[in-house]
């Protein structure tokens, strides 16, 4: 790791355009660790861009450097022209370039060095330089220590801690998942004493609801979910129709798969959206039950133990009837 630190080190001295990318729609983590690092880099003296596939939430607007961010979708071409140029490219927050549709095709096609920082289990092995933890409980986190591995710690500031804070606090939601760790809660004291107002993180992120949002909620949790006591899950689903009547935009689902989860007892939740012509599908669980697993069998997806997702090209009756019978043949561990 030394020896690769060490060259990570070089690359960064001699490289005058890095490009930092993540997932498709990217969350709390993947924005946060990528602005982090943009940050830090601005502050290095090192030329970055950020390019997320496509757009993403309001409520993450007001980090730091959001500005800048190229949106592949919109802005091909000159998110192309960065990826021509780059000499290293920072691959964030994802384990398998698929995840990153069109834009990853452009990222694997780049002859830039790539480097790849992620806390998802199976990463595909395309990158040079892998900083890889799958007991990390964010990618946030991981950027603060391959920071500190650098020996550049120092060139942290308030606005880094900003965007680093948001992504630990969204990953773990707000500190409560069992990937929190003892170093994690040090690091969140260690941004906060770089004047990172967490408060704010907070209001920013959870209190900025529209109306519409809030009736989207109460409407789903009355009229939407179903919960099956015989095996400890419970099911959400949404249609398209359903969103439009609540003037849905993005982000407004964000968090609506924990809910089930509250409820004593609940081991499973797993959560059906109609968009873009498929279905897109979370699954959350508590204690040992695996849903990367399920995620990787029976929906074309994946992610960690206790939280992961994919998709389907079924109608939205369809995916939640292949979940309902998807359970009968996990009964005993989700009565465990």
């Amino acid at each position: 790791m030394k020896e690769d630190i060490s060259r990570l080190r070089g690359q960064l001295s001699s490289s005058k355009e890095i490009v930092i990318v993540t997932h498709r729609n990217p969350d709390g983590d993947a924005m946060g660790s990528s602005l982090a690092l943009w940050n830090f880099l601005a502050k290095r003296g090192n030329a970055a861009t950020v390019i997320t596939p496509n757009d993403y939430p309001d409520f993450l607007a007001w980090l730091p450097g959001n500005g800048k961010v190229l949106k592949y979708d919109t802005d091909t071409i000159a998110a192309s022209e960065k990826i021509l140029k780059a000499g290293i490219i920072f691959c964030l927050d994802f384990n398998n370039l698929s995840r990153l549709e069109g834009l990853g095709s452009a990222i694997l096609a780049s002859k830039a060095w790539k480097v790849l920082v992620d806390h998802h289990p199976q990463p595909e092995p395309f990158a040079d330089f892998a900083y890889h933890d799958t007991n990390s409980c964010s990618t946030a986190q991981l950027i603060f220590e391959l920071i500190s591995e650098l020996g550049e710690k120092h060139l942290l500031d308030k606005d880094s801690a900003i965007c680093l804070y948001t992504g630990i606090m969204t990953d773990t939601a707000s500190f409560r998942f069992p990937s929190v760790q003892a170093k994690t809660h040090r690091i969140a004291a260690e941004l906060i004493d770089l004047g990172m107002p967490h408060y704010l993180a907070h209001e920013q992120v959870y209190d900025t609801n529209t109306e519409e949002r809030l009736k989207l909620l109460g409407f789903t949790l009355l009229e939407k979910m179903q919960v099956l006591r015989e095996y400890n899950a419970a099911c959400i689903s949404l249609s398209g129709s359903e969103l439009k009547r609540y003037k849905f935009r993005k982000g407004d689902t964000e968090g609506l798969v924990n809910y089930p989860l509250s409820i004593k007892g609940m081991r499973l939740s797993a959560f059906f959206m109609e968009r873009d012509g498929v279905i897109k599908v979370s699954l959350r669980s508590k204690g040992d039950f695996d849903v990367n697993k399920m995620a990787r069998a029976h929906f074309n997806g994946g992610g960690h133990r206790n939280a992961a997702g994919g998709d389907l090209k079924l109608t939205l009756d369809e995916a939640v009837k292949k979940f309902l019978e998807l359970l009968p043949g996990y009964r005993n561990e989700l009565q465990k």
